[in-house]
């Protein structure tokens, strides 16, 4: 998927991009009742807007003494029109907004369900600030098209069709006359739509751009703080303001310059249709009521060809938007929400065999090389090793977050390609280092792990993560606001809310990302005894960075550069002091021991 900013200069106006824009009219079908009725009060109100000139040309016959209707049957009868275009129009704006916002409602949960169930390589490809774009402004541009944009082509032709015919009828010289201006208007609209579309796509494209960089120092904000770059996150947000200011700016610019020629061209044609007219009027070819009546009809051609102009730009907006929607939704999906697998309680026998890999972005780089392990259910096992030695690899090719290369991975004796990602992932509950929590309260924090837990079974489980004790200690309880990622609470009580969560999702299989790494020792006792609840008679994976904490695992399995290079319990693979892990274990005692040397 590309980024917006590498777009702009990709042409638009083409049939493979005209053909990608209806594939969204199919989200109007549920809705076709509504549009239907839409559309006939749209040809109505077409309909009466056109007998507006035709009415007043009748006025005049009266005062001209050449009608045989009075002057109050035809004002009766044009108030019955104007009352009816106005009952017309209500029932047009209202039935087209009705479809309209619920058309783009689907949109936006069809989008957003796309993206929240690709795989991890997707959002590891896109940044989270292009992907919020385009499910706001991408879709915001596409939303009116779907039913105003496409109602209104429709009324500005069967305006210029029937007003042309109406025209011709009244005086075929006058009408020739006129249509004279028509080439110089679209010459001057087609210009107009072309801007239009290379600076709107450019204003996108710099909003994207802000909004990510606002998503980026939001999420951030600690670190933005911490190295005081407030100013430097304000000055990359303002710059790009700046240049959706500038590009705005040109944009209306251009927008004025056709305005303007619009408004000169369009009461110098008038003033020019008058005079032509006025002539036939003199030489007898043409009554006075008749020239009224085409003066007037002129007008709502002119105001037609406007709005066409308008619709072109919209629809050059909308074909780009809606590439970049399908882009999205094209996506493979590695979760299917439709269809409800069955979710099988394993006993958490894992299996590695020979796997191989390097991530897709980097496929020269091998991560993993052989790696052949096994872990009875109910055992705990720790990885450990230097960064980069592919500890937290082997748990993300576990949890299905990558396809494997070679090799294959057993859940129970049975490859997890051929289990359901879903009911794979269900028998799991990762408890990582950094936890992010979200921005409700404590309780829908520790009711992600089971949807719809009860009271009961929420408390349960904080309890057992000893996080009951600080929970109850807040005026509000479990419904306290946590705020944003947690930043509310601290380190300790973020991980207790994480492993409660855990806990309460009672899985088969847990991964732990070293938990206590950064924590007070009164903390760290906490979430140990915590950890320790939690790891009973389960099968429990430790990505180990404190060794200290692993000494009573069933194995340890040392990693370097993608192998396993050691295996055993604690006391085996210190008897060998010559071993990776032993000389892992002595740099950090030595650490512990005399830190100022270390640093």
């Amino acid at each position: 998927m590309t980024n917006p900013s590498s777009e702009n200069n990709k042409p638009r106006l083409s049939l493979k991009g005209m053909k990608e824009a209806l594939k969204l009219f199919r989200f109007l079908s549920p809705y076709k009742a509504l549009y239907l009725v839409g559309m006939v009060m749209l040809v109505f109100s077409t309909l009466t807007t056109l007998l507006f000139p035709i009415l007043v040309g009748e006025m005049t016959k009266v005062l001209e003494g050449k009608s045989g209707f009075s002057l109050n049957q035809v004002a009766m009868v044009f108030g019955i029109v104007l009352l009816s275009q106005g009952v017309f129009s209500y029932f047009r704006v209202v039935f087209f907004a009705v479809v309209s916002e619920k058309a783009t409602a689907d949109i936006r949960k069809l989008v957003y369900k796309k993206i929240i169930t690709t795989s991890i390589p997707f959002f590891e490809n896109n940044r989270v600030g292009d992907l919020i774009s385009r499910l706001s402004s991408d879709v915001a541009a596409i939303q009116n098209v779907l039913t105003t944009t496409v109602a209104e082509f429709f009324r500005q032709i069967a305006t210029l069709v029937l007003g042309l015919a109406y025209l011709f009828y009244v005086s075929w010289q006058l009408t020739l006359f006129m249509l004279a201006t028509f080439p110089v208007t679209v010459l001057a609209a087609l210009i107009f739509g072309r801007f239009v579309r290379r600076l709107s796509r450019e204003v996108q494209a710099r909003l994207a751009e802000a909004n990510i960089v606002v998503d980026e120092s939001f999420q951030s904000v600690s670190t933005v703080k911490a190295y005081t770059n407030e100013k430097l996150e304000y000055n990359r947000y303002s710059g790009l303001i700046g240049e959706v200011v500038k590009l705005s700016i040109k944009l209306a610019r251009y927008r004025g310059i056709f305005i303007s020629f619009f408004i000169v061209g369009l009461f110098g044609g008038v003033c020019l249709v008058i005079w032509f007219g006025g002539n036939l009027v003199l030489e007898g070819h043409l009554i006075l009521s008749d020239l009224v009546a085409f003066l007037l009809q002129s007008l709502f051609i002119a105001g037609s060809l406007a709005g066409l102009g308008e619709i072109y730009a919209s629809v050059q907006r909308s074909i780009g938007a809606s590439e970049r929607l399908f882009e999205i939704l094209e996506e493979p999906s590695e979760v299917d929400m439709d269809d409800e697998p069955q979710r099988l309680r394993y006993k958490g026998e894992i299996r590695f065999r020979d796997v191989c890999f390097s991530y897709p972005s980097r496929k020269d780089v091998p991560v993993l090389k052989d790696i052949d392990l096994s872990v009875p259910a109910g055992q705990k096992i720790a990885l450990v090793g230097h960064s980069g030695a592919g500890k937290s690899t082997i748990v993300q090719l576990l949890m299905k977050y990558y396809p494997l290369e070679e090799g294959d991975i057993l859940m129970d004796g049975k490859s997890i390609s051929e289990i359901n990602v879903t009911e794979l992932r269900s028998n799991m509950a990762i408890v990582p280092q950094e936890v992010l929590l979200f921005g409700g309260s404590i309780r829908e924090n520790i009711e992600y792990g089971k949807p719809g837990a009860t009271e009961e079974e929420i408390r349960e489980a904080a309890r057992k993560a000893n996080a009951l004790e600080f929970i109850d200690r807040f005026p509000e309880g479990l419904e306290t606001r946590v705020g944003e990622r947690g930043i509310k609470l601290s380190g300790g009580q973020k991980q207790r809310i994480a492993i409660a969560r855990a806990i309460l999702k009672d899985p088969a299989v847990l991964i732990l990302d070293e938990a206590t790494s950064a924590l007070d020792s009164h903390s760290e006792r906490l979430i140990q005894e915590a950890l320790k609840e939690l790891m009973k008679n389960r099968t429990s994976i430790i990505i180990a960075h404190r060794l200290a904490t692993i000494q009573h695992v069933d194995r340890i399995y040392v990693l370097e550069e993608g192998r396993i290079v050691e295996s055993g319990t604690h006391e085996n693979l210190l008897s060998d002091s010559e071993g990776v892990y032993a000389q892992l274990v002595k740099m950090q005692f030595d650490v512990l021991v005399n830190p100022k040397e270390k640093v």
